[in-house]
């Protein structure tokens, strides 16, 4: 897609520092990581969201984002990682991307610094669990 920076890495039009180019997706570094070595896994069709992600292509990209998840850990020798993904809110770059993040114990990232609540009773949380079935 013309003016997307994620659509002109896959098409080697803008520089990145690449970890992986598949025909599953592009891994490459970003350039404002949480902590170094952290990874963007992009699909090489443009998409925004999750669910725009087209069901035959699901078993391909996620095998990449799980073995970059398991590359990273080893190859930076970190303690593990984080692998998320924003759909539409937070996303800064509107093309689909997983986040894979190093982590190491101690090293200060709470969360992804989302605040924690709780439900007010069983009642409450039953409620959102069947909305969100529901909707399945």
């Amino acid at each position: 897609m013309s003016g997307c920076v994620f659509c002109g890495i896959v098409a080697g039009e803008v520089a990145a520092f690449r970890v992986a180019d598949e025909p599953d997706g592009v891994a490459f570094l970003d350039t404002r990581p949480v902590f170094a070595g952290h990874v963007l896994v992009v699909p090489r069709v443009h998409l925004v969201t999750l669910g725009e992600l087209p069901a035959d292509l699901l078993p391909g990209y996620f095998a990449l984002v799980r073995r970059l998840a398991v590359a990273v850990e080893t190859g930076l020798g970190a303690g593990g990682t984080f692998v998320a993904m924003n759909n539409k809110v937070s996303q800064s770059v509107p093309h689909l991307h997983t986040h894979v993040v190093p982590r190491t114990k101690g090293d200060g990232l709470r969360g992804f610094f989302w605040p924690r609540t709780r439900y007010q009773d069983d009642t409450e949380a039953q409620t959102y669990a069947d909305r969100i079935a529901a909707a399945l």
